[in-house]
């Protein structure tokens, strides 16, 4: 396979998503190709670390990450994972180009399609739909992420753990059991109780 056919194969879910979305035109696509540049993560390595400025708009071809902070006792809180067809930055530090409060990390190697904030700016500028098309990510995600919180305050652990297997129900064999009760807020233990009683009840 050539590099032009490997770049094409590496391209098409991204071009796929889009298409769901808007469909684009030849131009728009030949944009995508040019300005979206592959990079693939190993297992445990990091996509951004507390205290750098996210540099990348990150789309996951295969793989999965996930975004978290550390607090001042060591311990990790999980704000979102992210595996094929979704996207993951701190946009506020992509957009604001401030240092990040946040980190994210591969949980298995990842392949990810990867665009910076220049030339996410002149994709902007040159095909406008990408405008709409990115609006509607950062809405979805400030929904997705107001949900969370509002789940955090109001929900019981279960209520959180059904949400939690809806949204992410692709995921919960392929993600250890620490890094789902990290992301419930619950221990390890307890999420086996909680599976236990799910499994007994269908």
């Amino acid at each position: 396979m050539d590099s032009n056919h490997f770049l094409q194969s590496q391209i098409q879910p991204l071009l796929d998503y889009f298409h769901n979305l808007i469909p684009l035109n030849t131009v728009e696509k030949q944009f995508v190709i040019e300005l979206f540049k592959p990079r693939l993560y190993r297992k445990r390595q990091y996509v951004l670390q507390e205290g750098d400025v996210c540099q990348q708009f990150n789309f996951i071809v295969r793989g999965c990450l996930r975004m978290y902070k550390v607090d001042d006792k060591g311990n990790i809180h999980i704000l979102q994972f992210a595996a094929e067809n979704g996207w993951l930055s701190d946009i506020g530090s992509f957009h604001d180009r401030k240092p990040s409060a946040l980190n994210i990390d591969a949980l298995e190697d990842t392949m990810v399609l990867q665009i910076n904030y220049e030339n996410l700016l002149l994709l902007y500028t040159e095909a406008p739909k990408f405008d709409r098309i990115f609006r509607v990510l950062i809405e979805n995600s400030f929904v997705a992420l107001q949900q969370r919180l509002l789940q955090n305050i109001s929900s019981t652990a279960e209520d959180r753990y059904l949400a939690f297997m809806q949204k992410y129900d692709h995921l919960s064999m392929r993600l250890p059991q620490t890094q789902i009760a990290s992301f419930l807020g619950i221990t390890p233990e307890f999420l086996s109780r909680l599976r236990n009683k799910q499994m007994k009840k269908s």
